[in-house]
């Protein structure tokens, strides 16, 4: 089936003053990249210092948004889910890989007997594994939480069955199109959402290796990675699957795309190959992240950048050669930014629960309770998430504000900068007391701090703070005028865009009907 065309008008409002310039281009396609780390600044940085560069072409011909956020906090999961949903865990329910479910079972509870409540886990842990610690890139159900279907049942929880809200991929594929996407774990089996379906070729080669070799040790290796991706969409360009065969149904698909990890991991890396197993690597040892508070890229971070440009640019060069750049929408934006991008404000003091068990008052009743939800490794006990945040699940959700008093008062000993809990959680999130995947506290800590005490990274993110949140965003389009918009948006308006691009109603997302999800500012038919 040919996927219909529309017009798309874009009215670019100048950053120089309120003209507006409309252009209109015949879209059949759309190319979804997330740069993951990527910030505006990272972006205006690299376009200013080189014009020439893939990054430059797309803004030269597409509107550049600075003042782009996530919709919530800042894994992975939510950042990628706001792209492709058009919502936040509001309603499609994610707020990290790993987290806390209160209907769910331990993987090894095959009767889903005795209280409901247990982790999910959704990263490379949950891959089928050779003998050699190799992942096969598919997902082993025996790894997997279980819960009661329909007709009481006890069966794994994919990660498209922990979906709450459907996907962009769904509602395309539902209109006729086809899809592809591809990421760095077999656990983005996510993005079918709920209908496991919405994903005509999924690709994911994993790229951390349980007591195996991970690439995110050195950025050589993670471009590597990268760049089976990046093959997998060129293959795609040109009709064929993401491996290069081809099959009777295949076709350029109507929605596609990819992340990239090389910017996030040199972000990341206190420094690059630091234990050696990247043989190739040619920055051994040298710092990763960035010189100073105005975000000047290390060299290990430089490469990460320039690597995923010039990737960018084979995209280009592909979709020019197979006569399809023009009715192409193509979008750069983010899963999530790093923090912190001043290398003077990184603060490692360890995790969150072992600061609580160092305080003096930590034999107290609210201190216990923390540490019996970190100490819990399965069943209904609660949990404790952290890094550059701490998401705090409790067995027993009466002691919330009881928990949270405490924390508060212990605020600067645990470089604590906000506790969300209650009301104020309430604000932001669904009630945890009706909603199973709400955390019961959220504690954002002083910018720069990261729970751990690990010596690899300098950044993470997962949290609030604007470093974390503050990613970059460009649509584009040949036929479009070059524009700037500083109006503060949401990623999640990212999936309505693309809809209305392709001639969809947006309201097909469920995300958006729940959150009420606009479409882009300066974009309308």
């Amino acid at each position: 089936m040919r996927f219909r065309k529309t017009a798309l008008s874009l009215f670019v409002g100048l950053a120089v003053g309120a003209t507006a310039t409309a252009q209109a281009a015949e879209i059949e396609h759309a190319l979804l990249i997330s740069v993951d780390g990527l910030h505006a600044l990272d972006v205006k940085r690299y376009v200013e210092s080189h014009p020439n560069s893939a990054l430059a072409e797309l803004a030269k011909h597409g509107t550049t948004y600075t003042n782009a956020r996530t919709p919530s906090n800042s894994d992975s999961f939510p950042g990628l889910l706001a792209l492709v949903t058009g919502g936040s865990p509001i309603s499609h329910g994610m707020f990290y890989d790993v987290s806390y479910d209160r209907t769910l079972f331990d993987p090894t509870n095959t009767s889903c007997s005795g209280r409901a409540g247990n982790t999910i886990v959704f990263d490379e842990s949950i891959d089928k594994y050779s003998s050699a610690n190799v992942s096969l890139n598919v997902i082993d159900p025996a790894r997997l939480p279980r819960a009661l279907d329909r007709q009481g049942n006890c069966e794994p929880v994919y990660p498209h069955n922990a979906m709450k809200t459907n996907t962009i991929f769904e509602v395309v594929k539902a209109a006729g199109g086809r899809t592809a996407w591809a990421d760095k774990h077999p656990a983005y089996d996510i993005v079918n959402g709920p209908s496991g379906k919405g994903v005509d070729d999924l690709y994911t080669p994993e790229i951390t290796n349980v007591n195996g070799f991970d690439a995110t040790v050195s950025v050589v290796c993670t471009v590597e990675n990268d760049q089976k991706k990046v093959a997998a969409i060129i293959n795609e360009i040109h009709g064929l699957k993401h491996d290069g065969s081809r099959e009777r149904e295949n076709g350029i698909p109507t929605i596609f795309g990819m992340n990239f990890q090389a910017v996030s991991v040199g972000q990341k890396l206190a420094h690059d190959n630091s234990d050696g197993s990247c043989t190739q690597s040619t920055l051994t040892g040298k710092a990763g992240g960035y010189i100073d508070g105005a975000g000047t890229p290390t060299e290990v971070l430089a490469y990460g950048l320039q690597k995923t440009d010039e990737a960018l640019g084979s995209m280009i060069n592909a979709l020019k050669q197979q006569g399809i750049y023009e009715s192409t929408l193509f979008i750069i934006s983010a899963k999530h930014g790093q923090s912190p991008i001043n290398p003077v404000k990184v603060n490692k003091p360890g995790h969150f629960a072992d600061l609580v068990a160092a305080l003096p008052d930590a034999n107290s009743p609210a201190a216990q309770v923390i540490a019996s939800a970190a100490a819990c490794s399965t069943g209904p006990c609660g949990f404790v998430q952290d890094d550059d945040i701490a998401l705090i699940w409790l067995q027993d959700q009466s002691q919330t504000m009881m928990v949270a008093d405490y924390l508060n008062t212990n605020a600067k000993a645990l470089f604590i900068d906000e506790v969300m809990a209650g009301d104020e959680l309430k604000l932001k999130f669904n009630n945890p007391a009706t909603d199973s995947r709400t955390p019961d506290i959220i504690v954002q800590p002083q910018y720069g701090t990261i729970y751990t005490g690990s010596g690899k990274k300098n950044a993470e993110h997962g949290g609030f703070s604007f470093g974390d949140t503050n990613v970059g965003l460009i649509v584009s389009n040949p036929r479009f005028a070059q524009g700037v918009i500083k109006t503060p948006v949401v990623t999640s308006e990212v999936a309505p865009t693309i809809l209305q691009a392709l001639g969809i109603d947006p309201h097909a997302l469920h995300s958006v009907q729940i959150e009420h999800t606009e479409v882009l500012p300066g974009q309308s038919r």
